[in-house]
């Protein structure tokens, strides 16, 4: 794909005005809410893996209205707690899987969540194990698009409170230090990292790479790629919709949540990327941290792919991510 977005010195200046709704804070500590009561954690059992060098268990908990939420719960095989803690979230389409696809973060001496995303799974990787029982809102079929025309019946509310309440779920964990916790995730997962750092002030680090729901509605008008293409198809139909649709999205967009956030971030962009263009990326980039109500913003990075498309920096960026997190999980024990 040749470049199409804006040229690298503009998007580094990309300031753009992200519509946000008056009652957006109201309208997500109400959404919070609706676990309750809950406990943090629903079930957590052993789960055989075969490894030695890894161990696993099979954690439920309790997500968006309760709902159980299925995750993977790693870290390295006979290390004493407490360890910093990293919670993963996934692309777009997958869901969490078998324990032995992910080791990276375990391997690297910390404790890891692997959240499942409800009702997903089926289009690539292994599958999900976690259901989601309010998809029977009008919406086209999939995520993007369920539940669409109004804000509290979308799909991206209930997936972005589980997010949350993974967080609250992996500091209750044994063996994990509940005060050094970061968040990440690619694509879909970035834009969910970047949602819980704006709702979770008291994080470590916020990872989000090629990230999803950044800027959407300037996204819908210039990829007709997937999942934003969903928009685009669905309101090629429903074509009296569209303003219902761009105020329901205008709740989920991280921009709005990274406006908000107070933790070190570290971003990542291809240039290349029509799934999530360059210019939505920095649109949450410019923005982090503007609107946090703290004297001094966050620090930020991003590592720019100059020729790559969605697998943005791929292996090498993982290499950056662990050096970085890192150097954030120490920094936070010394605090």
């Amino acid at each position: 794909m040749a470049l199409f977005d804006l040229p690298l010195d503009q998007l580094e200046r990309y300031l753009p005005e992200v519509g946000e709704p008056a009652d957006f804070d109201a309208f997500w500590h109400a959404s919070l809410a609706t676990a309750g009561g809950c406990p943090p954690l629903l079930a957590v059992e052993p789960e055989p893996t075969d490894l030695e060098l890894v161990e696993t268990w099979d954690v439920t908990f309790p997500g968006f209205g309760g709902d159980p939420v299925r995750a993977w719960y790693s870290r390295p095989a006979g290390v004493a707690g407490p360890l910093p803690a990293v919670v993963e979230y996934l692309g777009y389409g997958r869901g969490r899987g078998l324990p032995h696809e992910r080791l990276t973060w375990a391997a690297a001496g910390y404790a890891h969540l692997l959240m499942d995303s409800r009702g997903q799974g089926d289009q690539y990787g292994t599958g999900g194990d976690t259901p989601d029982p309010h998809g029977t809102v009008p919406g086209g079929l999939g995520p993007m698009t369920r539940g669409v025309l109004d804000p509290r019946e979308y799909y991206y509310r209930r997936l972005i409170t589980d997010a949350v309440r993974a967080v609250e779920a992996v500091r209750a964990l044994p063996g994990v230090d509940p005060a050094r916790v970061a968040v990440l995730g690619n694509s879909q997962g970035g834009g969910l990292a970047l949602a819980v750092a704006g709702l979770v002030p008291d994080l470590v680090a916020v990872a989000a790479s090629v990230p999803f729901l950044c800027h959407i509605q300037r996204a819908i008008d210039i990829t007709d790629a997937a999942p934003y293409g969903e928009i685009v198809s669905y309101l090629s139909v429903h074509r009296e919709a569209e303003e219902a649709v761009r105020r329901t999205l205008s709740y989920v967009d991280a921009v709005t949540f990274a406006r908000r956030a107070v933790a070190p971030a570290q971003f990542a962009v291809g240039l290349r990327d029509t799934t999530c263009p360059p210019s939505t990326v920095f649109a949450a980039y410019n923005h982090y941290g503007d609107a946090n109500g703290r004297q001094e913003r966050p620090e930020r990075t991003i590592h720019v792919y100059s020729f790559n498309n969605h697998e943005g920096g791929d292996a090498v960026h993982t290499r950056r991510q662990l050096s970085w997190l890192r150097e954030r999980f120490e920094s936070g024990s010394r605090t």
